[in-house]
């Protein structure tokens, strides 16, 4: 496979992306290359139409990057374009994360955790003591006094002042239900009042 230099305004998005790309998704994406720099190949065909890579493409040109390392493809069909870009987002979600060597590399990672794609607070929990983790979850999911009062003021119905009191959303340690008939020990979880997710403890 060889990898050439491609300006970036010789390349175009694909005109139909399965993919969407959010803003954080972007953010991350530009943390990443600033902290390993590009480390995979935009694939193109030989008329610049991106088949695979549309958001690392945004991140580069969002960090006003001028060229990237490319791949070009030709003689492909359309039909082959399009095969290669839905196998291209698709292959990837199948594997599973085996968690007994994530955690391990967690644990390996020490304090030094600042890893593109992944939550800090995250990390941290899951690298935390057992004793340390009641803390973290105290912390987790609260809400500054300023953020609450802001809260306040934009969702207050009509009929309730907004200098009423708002009760300040903390996550706190659930047992989570276990299958019926299940052995082993009991799962703790924390859930997010932010977003709803289950976190394991």
């Amino acid at each position: 496979m060889e990898i050439t230099v491609k300006k970036l305004s010789e390349l175009r998005p694909a005109a139909k992306n399965v993919r969407r790309h959010t803003d954080k998704q972007i953010a991350e994406y530009i943390r990443s290359l600033e902290m390993f720099g590009q480390i995979k190949p935009i694939i193109a065909d030989e008329h610049g139409e991106i088949i695979a890579g549309n958001g690392l493409y945004q991140a580069l040109v969002q960090m006003g990057k001028e060229t990237c390392d490319c791949y070009i493809l030709s003689g492909l069909s359309e039909n082959q374009k399009k095969k290669l870009m839905l196998a291209d987002n698709r292959v990837y979600e199948l594997g599973i994360t085996d968690m007994d060597a994530f955690d391990e590399i967690i644990r390996e990672l020490g304090n030094d955790i600042d890893v593109p794609g992944w939550d800090e607070d995250l990390l941290s929990m899951m690298n935390a003591a057992a004793e340390d983790v009641d803390d973290i979850v105290n912390g987790y999911g609260s809400y500054e006094e300023a953020d609450v009062s802001r809260l306040a003021e934009r969702k207050a119905p009509d009929n309730v002042p907004t200098s009423a009191p708002v009760e300040t959303p903390v996550a706190t340690p659930q047992v989570a239900p276990q299958p019926e008939g299940s052995q082993g020990q009991v799962q703790r979880v924390i859930v997010c009042p932010k977003c709803g997710e289950q976190i394991c403890l």
